[in-house]
């Protein structure tokens, strides 16, 4: 559908209102990504300058995040994570189109928690990553692990999900996970990894999961901003 040139209602408010519709009907889903302004300029047949006010105008409605460098996002655009299917924290992020990466905090050798010893022993590994999302963290991945963690280079400890670290070293797949969701309020220090504000009340989801073989392969917390974050549980009625 065409602009009306001769409107009174200027053209970048045209605009504003078809990518406002957009945005309404989830046409930018998964990932939230609005088109370049250079796509929105070809689409209109109007000047970059009308393209940036009509952006200009939906960023003060609240409706977009304009990143520099990254480009225009719907505001706001939550994560979803089916804890239904079996698939790592940072793989979630990417099957939906988000541009997710991870930074490692700490990767070491601990002394086993003491609740812990009857799954890993004495020794552990903990693997604390910063899950982010275009350059904004959303959750904080702390996890104990086998010692044979231990023997991955920190670059590729950064870049695969904890399922595929751990499918790649025992040599054996992961084929159940028992998780719990809850929240409650972290330490500082976790508050200010994840750019929480203040006090604020984080997600945790809990996870722990097994080998094909039935022994633990991971033990796991995710500290998750709940502003960015939805888990989404699908059911079927049973036939009859």
């Amino acid at each position: 559908m065409s602009l009306i040139r001769n409107n009174p209602v200027a053209m970048y408010l045209q605009i504003a209102d078809r990518l406002r519709g957009e945005i309404t009907e989830g046409v930018y889903e998964p990932s939230g990504r609005l088109p370049s302004e250079s796509q929105i300029v070809a689409r209109f047949t109007v000047s970059r300058v009308t393209v940036r006010l009509a952006l200009e105008q939906l960023d003060k409605d609240g409706l977009i995040d304009r990143r520099k460098g990254k480009g225009t996002f719907v505001a706001g655009k939550q994560v979803r994570h089916r804890i239904d299917t079996l698939r790592s924290f940072h793989e979630s992020l990417k099957v939906q189109g988000f541009d997710a990466t991870m930074r490692i905090v700490e990767l070491t050798a601990i002394e086993t928690p003491s609740a812990f010893i009857p799954l890993f022993g004495t020794k552990c590994a903990l693997l604390e990553r910063l899950h982010v999302v275009n350059d904004e963290p959303i959750a904080l991945g702390r996890s104990l692990l086998p010692t044979f963690i231990l023997e991955l280079e920190r670059e590729v400890a950064e870049q695969q999900p904890t399922y595929a670290l751990l499918k790649d070293k025992a040599g054996t797949d992961i084929v159940s996970a028992e998780i719990a969701i809850g929240a409650r309020a972290v330490s500082p220090r976790i508050t200010s990894l994840t750019g929480a504000a203040e006090n604020t009340v984080l997600l945790v989801l809990e996870r722990t999961s097994y080998f094909d073989n039935g022994v633990c392969a991971e033990k796991s917390e995710f500290f998750i901003r709940p502003e960015r974050y939805k888990f989404v549980l699908g059911n079927r009625i049973p036939e009859r």
